[in-house]
């Protein structure tokens, strides 16, 4: 497995992100398709509108939240499995919308792919 790093998308492309993958469902304020310079749109792979708006970035339900999306990401395993075989031949980032670099679910995502 190559590195999978996150970012957010409204940060600059870099010669060292790699295959880009957008993996949120809304697309970001103030942001052209364009601009975003993503390889990929894995919308799919965002949590479902329930969760997201439960979750409403709150530090303190993150843990729960991080459950709560890994059972979602089950349900999701082939589009994950897609993911998984790019980043056997490349490096990857996902991008991600929210303001916090530290709780988010590009962050679930990552950790989900590190673990097989």
């Amino acid at each position: 497995m190559k590195s999978i790093q996150i970012k957010r998308v409204y940060e600059d492309k870099s010669k060292d992100d790699g295959y880009r993958v957008f993996v949120y469902r809304l697309w970001p304020r103030g942001v052209s398709k364009e601009d975003a310079h993503f390889d990929e749109w894995m919308k799919e792979l965002a949590p479902s509108t329930e969760l997201r708006k439960w979750f409403n970035h709150k530090p303190e339900r993150f843990d729960e939240f991080s459950k709560r999306y890994k059972k979602e990401l089950k349900e999701k395993e082939k589009k994950l499995d897609e993911l998984r075989d790019i980043t056997k031949t490349k490096k990857v980032t996902l991008l991600f919308a929210a303001k916090d670099t530290e709780i988010n679910n590009a962050v679930v995502i990552r950790d989900v792919l590190m673990e097989k």
